[in-house]
């Protein structure tokens, strides 16, 4: 564990230097049943990485078994419902080892052992929870996509890898709304043959289809499902889960990550980034869909055996105090949230903070995107008090775990900049003609040149569109999407995406799959997605788009469209703006100039550039007349 900063830069520095070396000691303080017999193997031309190669483990053992001699009656997870009045509920780590158990025995007798892929598409319940530890207990692959997705993004998941089994509830609560769940996946299976099972989790008592043969209620089939299940025995670089993320060529990549590595490096960057300390309480708001759950919900903090806090609800419900309600109500000691969220919170009154008492909270975090400045203060001041340590942390679906961020009370920090990488971690600025930029003071394309445990290994079933994704930009070195720049510290801040990938309220979204989408609507002739600047989300969606015909009732038109893209993704990647245009800037080649309508979109039009090479600059003058 890293206690100070001058602990730090020696870590860091044999992290670096002995980079086999250090990775070895932290793999010490897990139980393999079996040592590995070398700590890494990589080529990142091919790109090929291992980690501890050949030890054999089971990370439920390390999440669960092996606490329960120390503290096997202390909450492991800590569930608050979307609705107040609902009582909490409090699993020990006794608790969960046979509530996994019984889910894992439960899957088993569905035919689902080790390889299998099983789909979870459920809400923020603690059964999510048990079902995700249960696949990794009998060695299954677990594919959990958001509860938000349309059926057609889930059905795409499901058929990408092949799930034989998919693990939902009849409903889910979102504030005053309820989500119908088993609808929407009733709709998706129609078109998802590898799937043979669905079990269902009576959550809403929403009334449901239960096809014959196919469907079964959860509260049925637990019932009969033993509480004790031998953990199967997983190689390192099994892997562990595929988890999807938007691809800026439409299909979604699903990112593979394997058991071994994965399980070290959640647990190292837990410990340290949160400066983690037994007795402590720490939520992490986001939802388990997403890899900030499966990561730092679930697997970071339970491998380290602390108390994980598991919210249903939205923090606007009942009112914009329910956050600050959660964190009175369970003496929260560290808070893990997005930008989006401080920033929807920092337009509510005051008063929705002032009236909880904050003064268990040592430890804030934030995630997702990078935060403003006057998010970060607003966050500093009202809810640290000007005491709590703010971690702003960089990292991605694809690296697993943490990368660039603060150490809690260690690393000075400084407004909207994630500041220092974290041990192991070795990254490069790059310019665009491939260069590495040295020393401080410059700004590029951020680059890692060394392989971290936790990396995604492949995209499940395409590892060429791995390599050329990540691996062809800059041969050698994986490349993130994400524009830096390094200050006269050394400190790195994260300037945004550089490729066509828009991140809103901290989840990544790609150009092209809501252009496919809104290119559905019979109206519609073609369409370009950007992002611009947006006061709560970070970055909003700005569509402008090009119909067969003149548009006479431009309101009609835009909802209908939102609610094909709605449909087809879901509603959280809805277009923003809407814009109807008779043409798009275009090349001669037939290229679309992104660069200039990402300049309309933010209102920036005094300087679009040289405009001559389009094949009609005319474009570019109706769009700025109309633009929004």
């Amino acid at each position: 564990m890293v206690t100070s900063f001058k602990k730090y830069q020696e870590e860091y520095q044999k992290s670096i230097i002995t980079p086999i070396d250090f990775w070895d000691h932290q793999a010490q303080h897990f139980v393999w049943r079996r040592k590995w017999d070398k700590v890494l193997n990589y080529d990142f031309h091919k790109p090929e990485v291992q980690w501890f190669i050949g030890g054999k483990l089971n990370i439920t053992e390390n999440c669960i078994d092996r606490h329960l001699p120390s503290r096997a009656h202390q909450t492991a997870i800590l569930w608050e419902s979307n609705d107040p009045a609902e009582p909490s509920r409090r699993i020990t780590y006794q608790e969960l080892a046979k509530e996994v158990n019984r889910v894992a025995n439960m899957l088993k007798a569905h035919g689902v052992f080790k390889g299998d892929r099983v789909c979870i598409y459920m809400p923020m319940v603690p059964e999510t929870a048990f079902a995700i530890l249960a696949c990794a207990r009998i060695g299954a692959v677990h594919s959990v996509v958001f509860a938000g997705f349309s059926a057609g993004s889930l059905a795409d998941r499901i058929n990408d890898c092949g799930c034989k089994v998919v693990l939902t509830a009849d409903g889910a609560f979102r504030g005053d709304k309820k989500i119908e769940l088993k609808s929407i996946v009733d709709e998706a299976l129609k078109n998802c043959p590898s799937v043979k099972t669905c079990v269902v989790l009576n959550r809403t008592k929403l009334n449901v289809t239960m096809r014959a043969g196919r469907d079964f209620w959860w509260h049925d089939q637990i019932k009969t499902a033993s509480d004790f299940c031998v953990a199967e025995e997983m190689d390192s670089e099994d892997l562990l889960f595929i988890l999807y993320t938007s691809g800026s060529t439409g299909k979604p990549k699903g990112m593979v990550h394997t058991c071994g590595g994965y399980m070290v490096y959640t647990n190292y960057t837990f410990k340290n980034v949160f400066q983690y300390k037994e007795g402590q309480t720490f939520w992490c708001t986001a939802d388990v869909g997403w890899i900030t759950g499966h990561s730092y919900i679930l697997y970071g903090p339970l491998s380290a055996g602390a108390t994980t806090l598991m919210f249903e609800g939205v923090p606007s419900w009942p009112d914009m105090g329910r956050f600050w309600h959660v964190v009175e109500k369970h003496k929260v000691n560290i808070f893990y949230t997005a930008p989006t969220a401080i920033r929807s919170l920092e337009k509510a009154p005051l008063s929705f903070v002032e009236k909880y008492d904050l003064s268990s909270l040592q430890v804030l975090g934030s995630v997702g995107e990078p935060i403003n400045e006057e998010a970060w203060h607003w966050y500093d001041k009202n809810i640290g008090k000007g005491k709590c340590p703010i971690v702003d942390t960089w990292w991605q679906t694809e690296t697993g775990g943490i990368m660039i961020s603060p150490l809690a009370g260690i690393t000075k920090t400084k407004p909207a900049f994630a500041t220092l990488p974290l041990p192991g971690v070795q990254p490069a600025i790059m310019d665009e003609s491939g260069r590495e930029l040295t020393g401080n003071l410059c700004e590029g394309r951020l680059a890692i040149k060394f392989p971290w445990p936790s990396m995604a290994r492949t995209i499940y079933g395409d590892h060429q569109r791995f390599k050329d994704t990540y691996f062809s930009t800059f041969p050698g070195r994986y490349f993130t999407g994400d524009g830096c720049k390094r200050d006269e510290d050394g400190y790195y801040r994260i300037t945004g995406r550089v490729d066509d990938i828009i991140i809103v309220s901290g989840h990544n979204l790609g150009t092209a799959e809501i252009e496919s989408a809104i290119d559905e609507h019979s109206a519609v002739c073609e369409s370009a997605v950007v992002g611009f600047p947006h006061d709560v989300k970070g970055q909003g969606v700005y569509a402008f788009v090009v119909t067969y015909d003149p548009v006479h009732e431009e309101g009609h038109l835009r909802n209908e469209i939102k609610d094909v893209v709605s449909k087809i993704i879901g509603p959280i990647a809805k277009p923003d703006k809407i814009q109807f245009v008779s043409g798009l800037p275009k090349t001669r080649s037939g290229k679309i100039m992104r660069r200039i309508l990402r300049k309309i979109a933010e209102g920036d039009v005094s300087n679009l550039g040289d405009t001559t090479t389009l094949l009609d600059p005319a474009v570019v003058d109706e769009i700025k007349r109309g633009a929004m």
